[in-house]
Protein backbone atom coordinates (compact mmCIF):
# COMPACT_ATOMS: atom_id res chain seq x y z
CA UNK A 1 0.00 0.00 0.00
CA UNK A 2 1.27 3.37 -1.01
CA UNK A 3 1.35 5.83 1.53
CA UNK A 4 3.44 8.74 2.50
CA UNK A 5 3.75 11.51 5.82
CA UNK A 6 5.14 14.74 5.73
CA UNK A 7 5.67 16.05 9.72
CA UNK A 8 2.03 15.75 11.33
CA UNK A 9 0.10 15.12 7.88
CA UNK A 10 -0.81 11.68 6.25
CA UNK A 11 -1.39 11.01 3.01
CA UNK A 12 -2.82 8.11 1.14
CA UNK A 13 -5.13 6.11 -0.80
CA UNK A 14 -3.22 6.54 -4.05
CA UNK A 15 -5.42 7.92 -7.33
CA UNK A 16 -2.75 8.79 -9.85
CA UNK A 17 0.61 8.88 -10.60
CA UNK A 18 2.32 11.34 -12.99
CA UNK A 19 6.18 12.41 -14.34
CA UNK A 20 4.50 15.55 -15.65
CA UNK A 21 4.66 18.92 -13.68
CA UNK A 22 1.61 20.20 -15.63
CA UNK A 23 -0.78 17.25 -14.35
CA UNK A 24 -0.48 18.59 -11.10
CA UNK A 25 -3.49 20.97 -11.13
CA UNK A 26 -5.83 19.70 -8.75
CA UNK A 27 -5.54 17.70 -5.74
CA UNK A 28 -2.75 16.87 -3.09
CA UNK A 29 0.16 15.61 -4.60
CA UNK A 30 3.38 13.61 -3.11
CA UNK A 31 6.44 15.28 -5.05
CA UNK A 32 10.14 13.70 -5.63
CA UNK A 33 12.09 15.02 -8.09
CA UNK A 34 15.57 13.86 -8.65
CA UNK A 35 18.49 16.15 -8.87
CA UNK A 36 19.06 15.27 -12.47
CA UNK A 37 14.81 16.44 -12.81
CA UNK A 38 13.03 13.48 -13.03
CA UNK A 39 9.64 13.99 -11.16
CA UNK A 40 7.51 11.25 -9.62
CA UNK A 41 4.18 12.97 -8.18
CA UNK A 42 1.57 10.68 -6.38
CA UNK A 43 -2.03 11.73 -6.20
CA UNK A 44 -3.65 10.84 -2.79
CA UNK A 45 -7.39 10.91 -2.21
CA UNK A 46 -6.79 11.62 1.62
CA UNK A 47 -4.79 13.66 3.51
CA UNK A 48 -4.38 15.45 6.59
CA UNK A 49 -3.85 14.94 10.58
CA UNK A 50 -6.10 12.18 10.69
CA UNK A 51 -3.82 9.09 10.29
CA UNK A 52 -4.48 5.35 8.90
CA UNK A 53 -6.29 2.84 10.72
CA UNK A 54 -3.08 0.96 11.42
CA UNK A 55 -0.67 2.76 10.00
CA UNK A 56 1.86 0.03 8.78
CA UNK A 57 4.88 1.33 10.37
CA UNK A 58 5.20 -0.26 13.56
CA UNK A 59 7.61 -2.79 12.65
CA UNK A 60 11.38 -1.89 14.30
CA UNK A 61 13.83 -0.91 11.92
CA UNK A 62 17.02 -3.76 11.57
CA UNK A 63 20.18 -2.16 11.53
CA UNK A 64 22.48 -2.28 9.00
CA UNK A 65 25.39 -3.85 10.53
CA UNK A 66 27.74 -4.08 7.19
CA UNK A 67 29.93 -1.28 5.54
CA UNK A 68 28.67 1.32 3.80
CA UNK A 69 30.30 2.06 0.11
CA UNK A 70 30.87 5.54 -0.89
CA UNK A 71 31.18 6.94 -4.38
CA UNK A 72 33.86 9.31 -3.47
CA UNK A 73 36.70 8.43 -1.03
CA UNK A 74 39.00 10.33 1.22
CA UNK A 75 41.50 10.66 -1.84
CA UNK A 76 38.71 11.31 -4.49
CA UNK A 77 37.04 13.44 -2.69
CA UNK A 78 39.62 15.65 -1.77
CA UNK A 79 40.67 16.07 -5.59
CA UNK A 80 37.68 17.23 -6.40
CA UNK A 81 37.69 19.83 -3.71
CA UNK A 82 41.37 20.43 -5.38
CA UNK A 83 39.90 20.83 -8.80
CA UNK A 84 36.45 22.92 -7.71
CA UNK A 85 39.32 25.40 -5.95
CA UNK A 86 41.59 24.96 -9.72
CA UNK A 87 38.32 26.41 -11.33
CA UNK A 88 37.76 29.32 -8.55
CA UNK A 89 40.76 30.56 -9.25
CA UNK A 90 40.40 30.36 -13.18
CA UNK A 91 37.04 32.15 -12.73
CA UNK A 92 35.06 29.74 -14.22
CA UNK A 93 33.16 29.37 -10.77
CA UNK A 94 32.51 30.95 -7.29
CA UNK A 95 31.39 28.10 -5.11
CA UNK A 96 30.06 24.24 -6.27
CA UNK A 97 28.49 21.95 -3.72
CA UNK A 98 30.70 18.75 -3.93
CA UNK A 99 28.75 15.55 -2.75
CA UNK A 100 28.95 11.60 -2.48
CA UNK A 101 26.54 8.99 -1.87
CA UNK A 102 27.04 6.21 0.44
CA UNK A 103 25.24 2.54 -0.12
CA UNK A 104 24.38 -0.63 2.18
CA UNK A 105 22.02 -3.42 0.98
CA UNK A 106 18.77 -3.98 2.07
CA UNK A 107 16.87 -6.98 2.70
CA UNK A 108 13.53 -7.73 2.61
CA UNK A 109 12.84 -7.68 6.08
CA UNK A 110 13.98 -3.72 5.48
CA UNK A 111 10.62 -1.45 5.64
CA UNK A 112 11.64 2.32 4.99
CA UNK A 113 8.49 3.31 7.25
CA UNK A 114 10.24 2.10 10.37
CA UNK A 115 13.35 3.58 9.58
CA UNK A 116 11.16 6.98 9.52
CA UNK A 117 9.52 6.49 12.58
CA UNK A 118 13.51 5.93 14.15
CA UNK A 119 14.51 9.06 12.65
CA UNK A 120 11.40 11.13 13.72
CA UNK A 121 12.69 10.04 17.50
CA UNK A 122 16.29 10.49 16.76
CA UNK A 123 16.37 13.08 14.21
CA UNK A 124 13.29 15.50 14.26
CA UNK A 125 13.58 17.68 11.35
CA UNK A 126 11.36 20.77 9.98
CA UNK A 127 10.89 19.14 6.65
CA UNK A 128 10.67 15.23 7.53
CA UNK A 129 8.76 13.09 5.42
CA UNK A 130 8.07 9.85 4.22
CA UNK A 131 6.83 8.64 0.70
CA UNK A 132 6.75 4.66 0.71
CA UNK A 133 5.12 3.51 -2.36
CA UNK A 134 7.86 1.38 -3.80
CA UNK A 135 5.70 -0.29 -6.63
CA UNK A 136 6.23 3.01 -8.36
CA UNK A 137 9.88 3.26 -7.98
CA UNK A 138 9.83 5.61 -4.33
CA UNK A 139 10.64 4.82 -1.37
CA UNK A 140 12.27 7.83 0.24
CA UNK A 141 12.95 8.91 4.30
CA UNK A 142 13.86 12.51 4.59
CA UNK A 143 14.83 14.05 7.76
CA UNK A 144 15.63 17.77 5.81
CA UNK A 145 16.23 21.06 7.83
CA UNK A 146 15.67 22.78 4.64
CA UNK A 147 12.91 24.02 3.00
CA UNK A 148 13.40 24.67 -1.11
CA UNK A 149 10.17 26.14 -1.72
CA UNK A 150 7.32 27.04 0.72
CA UNK A 151 3.91 28.32 -1.25
CA UNK A 152 0.85 30.10 0.52
CA UNK A 153 -1.04 31.68 -2.68
CA UNK A 154 1.49 33.95 -4.01
CA UNK A 155 3.86 34.28 -2.02
CA UNK A 156 6.91 32.03 -2.45
CA UNK A 157 9.27 30.92 0.07
CA UNK A 158 13.49 29.70 -0.77
CA UNK A 159 15.30 29.37 3.22
CA UNK A 160 18.47 28.39 1.45
CA UNK A 161 21.88 26.70 3.81
CA UNK A 162 25.14 27.40 3.37
CA UNK A 163 27.63 27.07 6.52
CA UNK A 164 27.78 23.96 9.05
CA UNK A 165 29.81 23.61 12.27
CA UNK A 166 29.31 21.50 15.49
CA UNK A 167 28.19 25.01 17.46
CA UNK A 168 27.64 28.34 16.30
CA UNK A 169 31.29 29.06 17.73
CA UNK A 170 33.23 27.48 15.31
CA UNK A 171 31.42 28.99 12.25
CA UNK A 172 33.78 30.39 9.50
CA UNK A 173 34.30 33.36 7.95
CA UNK A 174 33.88 31.03 4.70
CA UNK A 175 30.62 29.46 5.77
CA UNK A 176 29.34 33.38 6.03
CA UNK A 177 30.29 34.09 2.57
CA UNK A 178 29.31 30.89 0.98
CA UNK A 179 25.75 31.83 2.35
CA UNK A 180 25.38 35.13 1.29
CA UNK A 181 26.85 33.86 -2.60
CA UNK A 182 23.51 31.45 -2.57
CA UNK A 183 21.12 33.66 -0.64
CA UNK A 184 21.68 35.89 -4.10
CA UNK A 185 21.61 32.88 -6.22
CA UNK A 186 18.42 32.23 -4.77
CA UNK A 187 17.14 35.87 -4.91
CA UNK A 188 18.04 35.88 -8.64
CA UNK A 189 16.25 32.85 -8.99
CA UNK A 190 12.98 34.17 -7.66
CA UNK A 191 13.13 37.39 -9.47
CA UNK A 192 12.29 35.07 -12.56
CA UNK A 193 8.48 33.96 -11.36
CA UNK A 194 7.96 36.95 -8.88
CA UNK A 195 5.78 40.14 -9.18
CA UNK A 196 9.25 42.83 -10.18
CA UNK A 197 10.24 44.73 -6.93
CA UNK A 198 8.92 41.67 -4.50
CA UNK A 199 12.11 39.90 -4.49
CA UNK A 200 13.66 40.19 -0.82
CA UNK A 201 15.71 38.67 1.64
CA UNK A 202 13.83 38.45 5.22
CA UNK A 203 16.32 36.86 7.03
CA UNK A 204 20.34 36.80 6.44
CA UNK A 205 22.46 34.20 7.83
CA UNK A 206 20.73 32.96 10.83
CA UNK A 207 21.85 30.32 12.94
CA UNK A 208 19.89 27.15 13.56
CA UNK A 209 20.20 24.17 15.84
CA UNK A 210 19.93 21.24 14.37
CA UNK A 211 20.84 17.65 15.91
CA UNK A 212 24.84 17.67 15.97
CA UNK A 213 24.81 21.11 14.03
CA UNK A 214 24.24 24.29 13.68
CA UNK A 215 23.40 25.69 10.06
CA UNK A 216 23.34 29.33 8.50
CA UNK A 217 19.93 29.38 6.97
CA UNK A 218 18.76 32.83 4.73
CA UNK A 219 15.00 33.02 4.20
CA UNK A 220 14.44 34.73 0.80
CA UNK A 221 10.71 35.53 -0.60
CA UNK A 222 8.94 36.91 -3.42
CA UNK A 223 5.20 37.39 -5.21
CA UNK A 224 4.92 35.11 -7.67
CA UNK A 225 3.82 36.85 -10.93
CA UNK A 226 0.51 36.53 -12.41
CA UNK A 227 0.12 32.88 -14.31
CA UNK A 228 3.61 31.85 -12.99
CA UNK A 229 3.02 28.04 -13.19
CA UNK A 230 4.93 25.35 -11.37
CA UNK A 231 6.80 24.70 -14.92
CA UNK A 232 7.66 28.01 -14.83
CA UNK A 233 8.60 28.16 -11.05
CA UNK A 234 10.63 24.33 -11.76
CA UNK A 235 12.21 25.73 -14.50
CA UNK A 236 13.48 29.20 -12.39
CA UNK A 237 14.64 27.58 -9.26
CA UNK A 238 15.94 23.58 -9.72
CA UNK A 239 18.07 22.04 -8.95
CA UNK A 240 18.44 24.14 -5.38
CA UNK A 241 21.05 26.66 -5.57
CA UNK A 242 22.48 25.56 -2.02
CA UNK A 243 23.16 22.14 -3.66
CA UNK A 244 24.23 23.09 -6.69
CA UNK A 245 26.29 26.47 -6.77
CA UNK A 246 27.58 29.57 -8.29
CA UNK A 247 26.99 30.42 -11.04
CA UNK A 248 24.74 27.73 -11.49
CA UNK A 249 25.33 26.46 -14.66
CA UNK A 250 29.19 26.32 -14.01
CA UNK A 251 28.60 24.88 -11.42
CA UNK A 252 26.60 21.92 -12.78
CA UNK A 253 28.90 21.05 -15.32
CA UNK A 254 31.87 20.34 -12.86
CA UNK A 255 29.43 18.69 -10.97
CA UNK A 256 28.49 16.09 -13.40
CA UNK A 257 32.72 15.83 -14.44
CA UNK A 258 33.37 15.02 -10.94
CA UNK A 259 30.43 13.22 -9.17
CA UNK A 260 30.77 9.63 -10.72
CA UNK A 261 27.08 8.65 -10.28
CA UNK A 262 23.67 10.22 -10.34
CA UNK A 263 22.29 12.08 -6.75
CA UNK A 264 18.85 10.46 -7.80
CA UNK A 265 16.69 12.53 -5.10
CA UNK A 266 19.48 13.25 -2.78
CA UNK A 267 19.82 17.12 -3.15
CA UNK A 268 16.16 17.18 -5.12
CA UNK A 269 12.97 18.00 -3.92
CA UNK A 270 10.86 16.27 -1.87
CA UNK A 271 7.63 17.20 -0.05
CA UNK A 272 3.93 17.87 -0.87
CA UNK A 273 1.72 20.09 -3.49
CA UNK A 274 -2.10 20.92 -2.54
CA UNK A 275 -3.10 22.15 -6.25
CA UNK A 276 -6.40 23.27 -4.68
CA UNK A 277 -5.19 25.49 -1.91
CA UNK A 278 -2.21 26.48 -3.62
CA UNK A 279 0.14 26.00 -1.19
CA UNK A 280 3.05 23.58 -1.11
CA UNK A 281 6.02 22.25 1.22
CA UNK A 282 8.99 21.40 -0.75
CA UNK A 283 12.51 20.30 0.71
CA UNK A 284 15.74 20.33 -0.54
CA UNK A 285 16.30 16.45 -0.39
CA UNK A 286 19.30 16.00 2.24
CA UNK A 287 19.77 14.31 4.89
CA UNK A 288 18.14 11.97 3.29
CA UNK A 289 17.56 7.78 2.68
CA UNK A 290 15.87 5.65 -0.01
CA UNK A 291 15.86 2.47 -1.56
CA UNK A 292 16.58 1.56 -5.02
CA UNK A 293 17.81 -1.45 -7.12
CA UNK A 294 21.50 -1.66 -7.87
CA UNK A 295 23.73 -4.26 -9.27
CA UNK A 296 23.85 -6.32 -6.38
CA UNK A 297 20.27 -5.89 -5.55
CA UNK A 298 18.28 -3.56 -3.48
CA UNK A 299 20.16 -1.01 -1.28
CA UNK A 300 19.75 1.83 0.70
CA UNK A 301 21.71 4.93 -0.14
CA UNK A 302 22.12 8.41 1.62
CA UNK A 303 23.83 11.45 0.18
CA UNK A 304 26.25 14.03 2.05
CA UNK A 305 28.59 17.10 0.79
CA UNK A 306 29.32 20.57 1.37
CA UNK A 307 30.07 23.68 -0.27
CA UNK A 308 33.34 24.42 -1.97
CA UNK A 309 35.09 28.02 -1.88
CA UNK A 310 38.11 29.41 -2.54
CA UNK A 311 38.14 29.21 1.14
CA UNK A 312 38.04 25.75 1.41
CA UNK A 313 40.85 23.04 2.86
CA UNK A 314 40.28 20.11 1.05
CA UNK A 315 40.58 18.07 4.00
CA UNK A 316 37.78 19.76 5.86
CA UNK A 317 35.24 19.69 3.54
CA UNK A 318 35.52 15.99 3.76
CA UNK A 319 35.22 16.15 7.21
CA UNK A 320 32.08 18.05 7.21
CA UNK A 321 30.36 15.03 4.94
CA UNK A 322 31.40 13.40 7.67
CA UNK A 323 29.29 15.37 10.22
CA UNK A 324 26.28 15.49 8.41
CA UNK A 325 26.16 11.50 7.64
CA UNK A 326 27.37 10.55 11.08
CA UNK A 327 24.16 10.80 13.13
CA UNK A 328 21.41 9.60 10.44
CA UNK A 329 23.73 6.36 9.53
CA UNK A 330 24.53 5.98 12.89
CA UNK A 331 20.92 5.58 13.69
CA UNK A 332 20.20 3.50 10.68
CA UNK A 333 23.30 1.59 11.65
CA UNK A 334 22.10 0.94 14.86
CA UNK A 335 25.37 2.48 16.50
CA UNK A 336 23.49 5.71 17.87
CA UNK A 337 20.34 5.55 20.09
CA UNK A 338 17.16 7.36 19.23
Amino acid sequence: MAWARFGNRTAYELVAVSHDIDEVTAGFWAIVIDFEGELTALRFANHGRATLRRPPDYRRWQPLTGPWETSLDRAAYVRGVETIRAGIAAGEVYQVNLCRVLSHPLTEEHYLPALARLLTRGNPAPYAAMIHAPEHGVDIVCASPERYLGRHAELLTSSPIKGTAVTATQLLPKDYAENVMIADLVRNDLQHVCRPGSVRVDHLCGVEQHPGLVHLVTDVTGRLAPGASWRAILDATFPPGSVSGAPKSSALRMIGELEPIPRGPYCGAIGWIDADAESAELAVGIRTFWAMQGRHGRQLRFGAGAGITWGSDPQAEWEETQLKAARLVGLASGDLAP
